[in-house]
This record gives C-alpha cells, sequence and structure tokens, in this order.
C-alpha cells in the first residue's frame, strides 16, 4: 500500500518519528465489529488484533492497556499488579480528551497525553501484532518490539472474553 492510500494520524507520525517500520491496512469499519471481525478480513488469529483500552485509577488518572484481541483485561488483577485501589475503563469523553483518537480508533501512539502505558507480557511473544492506527477502519502490523517506544511496563492480566 503506498503512502498516499492510508490516512496521516498522530500514529502514523509517531511511528515515522521513531522510524518504526509498519505495514498499513485500511479496512471496512463496521460499529461494535471488534477485532474478531478485523480478524476476519486480514485472515489472521484474533490473538494478534491488539486492543488499546484507555482506563482510569481510584484518583482520576488514565492509563492504556494493551490487550490481545481474544482476551479481556481483569481490573482488578491490574489494581492488584500497579498497587491500586480501583480500576475502571475511563469513559468516551476522557478517553478521547485524553488520546485525542475515537472509541474504535484509539492507538497507543501519538496521544495527546502521556499515559503509561502497560502490555500483556505474552504480545510479545507474538511474531507480529495489528493495532488502531489512529482511526476507525485502520490498522498497522507491526513487530511487538516497536511498543517499546512507549516505555510500556509488563504486565499479567488476561482473562478469558
Amino acid at each position: 500500500m503506498s503512502k498516499s492510500d492510508y490516512p496521516v494520524t498522530p500514529a502514523i507520525r509517531f511511528l515515522r518519528a521513531h522510524n518504526i517500520d509498519f505495514e498499513a491496512h485500511v479496512l471496512n469499519y463496521i460499529e461494535h465489529g471488534g477485532t474478531a471481525y478485523a480478524a476476519a478480513q486480514l485472515n489472521v488469529p484474533e490473538r494478534q488484533m491488539i486492543k488499546t483500552i484507555v482506563l482510569q485509577n481510584e484518583r482520576k488518572k488514565g492509563l492504556i492497556v494493551l490487550m490481545h484481541g481474544d482476551k479481556e483485561v481483569s481490573t482488578r488483577n491490574l489494581a492488584r499488579e500497579l498497587g491500586m485501589k480501583h480500576i475502571e475503563l475511563a469513559d468516551a469523553g476522557q478517553a478521547h480528551k485524553w488520546t485525542g483518537y475515537l472509541f474504535g480508533g484509539t492507538s497507543p501512539f501519538g496521544t495527546k497525553a502521556a499515559l503509561p502505558v502497560y502490555v500483556e507480557h505474552s504480545i510479545f511473544d507474538l511474531a507480529l501484532i495489528y493495532i488502531n492506527g489512529g482511526k476507525r477502519g485502520f490498522l498497522v502490523a507491526l513487530r511487538p518490539e516497536a511498543l517499546s517506544s512507549l516505555n510500556p511496563v509488563s504486565v499479567s492480566v488476561a482473562t478469558d472474553a
């Protein structure tokens, strides 16, 4: 796909600025299609589809968790692992304020606010991951090592979806 065939989002600017190799994929977006729908369009396992989940702790401080598409985040285990009392999903308005992205188009790259990033440890075992490129229906494929540009913390908080 040529550079003119995909949107140039803050995430793409971030990847370019950090010299991170990626392959762009523009998909047919449907509301609530989720990672299963995207995985089917690309003919890849849903495990390789990485969700960017915006959460907040008990002090209303934001954080991002990257999780396999076929798993969920145990907020109880995450709070315990991070030594916090409570963690919950951020509402759409607050998530947009922190990231600059809409739900369904949130990327961990190029966010407005520098939020701490936590990555499910087994994501680093994959050869290739597909993660949102900053727009609904727009994914980038890259090696998990590219996540190191976010200074992530590895966690073990996956639970079955």
